[in-house]
């Protein structure tokens, strides 16, 4: 065999050679998707699984004064149906903290309205709207959503406090109370260096109250 034909043969075998390579590792490249930077085999990559989007509660944040219940229903209630909605609230003054929460029917519209609403103004403050996970939803979340609350009354509270019928040992106490403060105001004011001459007060000579429960014995 002759040189031509010696070099025609071993072209002819590499061709060949990297032509079943390039197959082999085509057929290998759709189960292995990546080299390790420690080195060793090709390994494949692991599929990820789309988790499918179940939230259909909101957060809202940064809620403005006067957009309440019924303003926050009326306005959300354009995206889809409502379920239930809760404002968070002062316990003793009935007032909004600022932030709530809204459930819709369908989460493809709790997703839209997270997307559209957040960051957007209202008021001259702009909303934080996102989505809880349902594993996120805490149980007690909806406690009370379907009572409107009523603020206390505190005006007939304290009235109440302060006629309610005392001891001779309640009447005492309070008293000393009010002579304690008073002793504390007069040091201040003497520490200040105000010359100052506090009246006495009336009620520790004073008899007690006509509103006073005697014990039986």
């Amino acid at each position: 065999m002759g040189v031509k034909a010696r070099k025609k043969a071993i072209t002819k075998k590499l061709k060949k050679g990297a032509s079943d390579f390039s197959a082999s590792s085509a057929s290998k490249d759709e189960a292995r998707e990546f080299l390790p930077l420690e080195g060793g085999p090709a390994q494949k990559l692991p599929k990820t699984e789309v988790r499918e989007n179940k939230a259909t509660v909101l957060y809202i944040g940064r809620i403005p004064h006067g957009f309440y219940e019924n303003e926050m229903e009326g306005f959300f209630k354009q995206f889809g149906t409502i379920k239930r909605l809760r404002i968070a609230r002062n316990k003793k003054t009935g007032k909004s903290k600022h932030f709530g929460f809204i459930e819709f029917e369908s989460p493809e519209v709790a997703k839209v309205v997270a997307e559209t609403m957040h960051n957007y103004l209202l008021f001259e403050h702009l909303l934080q709207v996102q989505l809880i996970p349902p594993e996120h939803v805490h149980p007690r979340l909806w406690k009370g959503v379907n009572r409107w609350y009523k603020p206390l009354d505190w005006v007939k509270i304290e009235r109440k406090r302060q006629d309610k019928e005392r001891t001779l040992d309640d009447h005492k106490k309070l008293v000393e109370g009010i002579l304690k403060r008073d002793k504390k105001r007069r040091k201040r004011i003497e520490a200040a260096g105000i010359d100052y001459e506090c009246p006495e007060m009336v009620g520790s000579i004073q008899a007690a109250p006509k509103k006073i429960r005697f014990d039986a014995d």
